[in-house]
């Protein structure tokens, strides 16, 4: 018997979602993209790539911060935190979730950020070395704080329940929404807002993954370069962006009439103990969290019918996640569609787990899979079913997402068709 017939633990759903991201800045629209295959990677215009080896990237297009706060607010918090409160709102709008004094001490946020305000902190040290210590804006801390996006979310919806950030690198979104789903589960909170949110794309942020080697190269072909689980790929392309769930315990979710998308049934985690930036070999992390996650929903790997895969479009991580999928599911592996959504948004880093959980909601809801775009060359060692470059219309009642970060950081999270 699984968690989402009743038994165990108390239920949690999901009942509103957000996103700013580089293929739509509301959900419908991000959806729309991913199932028609758009990408959101193209030539960098928010700086000067000249010097670059890599000149492209999955930049956010047409976000106006004013249509989620005025402008004089906006002009005090960093860009990520100005997505993390835009999706916030979006999110809680569909919930139709009203946080009065009543329910505030109830509701918490959680937001992870595996970077924080990089452009802030990157615009103040140049004016600290150019122009003195007494020029640095007196809001650099607080716009640059990674926890700052949980905090003013937390400020703007008046929820005054607990509020806190996960830092877990490319982990961080998906291991907030295992925390907030574990912290609603133990009584802690009766609804959470939570997600990841993240904008990396600066010059420091481009020549750091740069220099790391983590980057595609194509710059002849920004669309097609990121190119997940193909034997051409050549590294990840750098996102941005923020995607925001509202977790509820079910009985309060049905106590007030709020809509429910989805189920979330489980959380499982894992640590490589191996390199800083590569996955273990095997992907033998990876597959403790994938089993964990099963084992905690009270699944059988057979019973998933869909994977929203952590797929960078790197040489390493996307051979090894493959095995890893290999080592839980076993035979089952190869009946199971699994998408790589990077390849249409980039990697949004500390938001990439959060936005492919919106995916994975998204899928339940529709009955579509999204594709795997740009897949043109099989690898023999990357041998499953990656839907590839066409959505697939399938019935999905359980689906998994997997989350790997720098720093051998695993996370999955388990979503389910809701039930009575």
């Amino acid at each position: 018997m699984t968690a989402s017939e009743g038994s165990g633990p108390r239920r949690i759903v999901v009942t509103g979602m957000g996103a700013i991201s580089p293929v739509g800045n509301d959900v419908p629209t991000l959806w729309d993209s991913l199932v028609h295959g758009r990408s959101g990677i193209g030539p960098i215009t928010s700086f000067d790539t000249a010097g670059f080896e890599t000149t492209f990237a999955a930049e956010v297009k047409g976000f106006e911060p004013s249509d989620y706060m005025d402008r004089k607010e906006a002009r005090r918090l960093d860009r990520f935190i100005q997505f993390a409160v835009g999706a916030s709102l979006q999110a809680v709008h569909q919930a139709r979730l009203a946080i009065d004094g009543a329910i505030a001490p109830e509701v918490g946020v959680l937001i992870g950020s595996g970077i924080g305000g990089l452009a802030t902190l990157s615009e103040n040290l140049d004016i600290l070395r150019t122009k003195g210590p007494r020029r640095v804006s007196p809001f650099l801390v607080p716009m640059m704080i990674a926890d700052m996006a949980s905090g003013q979310v937390s400020i703007v919806l008046g929820a005054k329940g607990l509020n806190y950030c996960i830092t877990s690198a490319c982990a961080s979104g998906a291991d907030a929404i295992g925390t907030a789903l574990e912290t609603i589960r133990r009584g802690d909170a009766k609804a959470m807002v939570t997600g990841g949110s993240e904008a990396p794309v600066t010059p420091i942020g481009l020549a750091g993954f740069q220099q790391a080697g983590a980057l595609s190269r194509r710059n002849h072909d920004p669309q097609g370069s990121s190119r997940p689980f193909d034997a051409e790929r050549d590294g990840f392309v750098l996102g941005e962006g923020a995607a925001i769930l509202v977790l509820e315990e079910l009985a309060f979710a049905l106590e007030r009439g709020a809509p429910i998308l989805a189920e979330v049934l489980s959380y499982g985690q894992a640590g490589d103990a191996y390199h800083i930036t590569q996955p273990a070999p095997h992907g033998e992390g990876g597959a403790r969290a994938m089993a964990q996650a099963l084992r905690k929903a009270g699944l059988q790997p057979a019973q998933i019918d869909h994977i929203n895969s952590h797929g960078t479009s790197t040489v390493l991580n996307d051979k090894y996640e493959t095995a890893a999928i290999k080592a839980v599911f076993g035979e089952a592996a190869y009946g199971i569609p699994i998408s790589a959504t990077k390849s249409m948004t980039g990697h949004l880093i500390g938001a990439a787990g959060a936005l492919e959980a919106v995916a994975c909601v998204l899928a339940i809801q529709h009955g579509i899979v999204p594709p795997t775009i740009n897949y043109q060359t099989p690898d023999p060692e990357c041998d499953l079913d990656y839907v590839p470059n066409v959505a697939r219309p399938k019935r999905v009642s359980y689906a998994l997402s997997n989350s790997l970060g720098f720093g051998g950081h695993n996370a999955t999270l388990i979503f389910g068709r809701y039930d009575r």
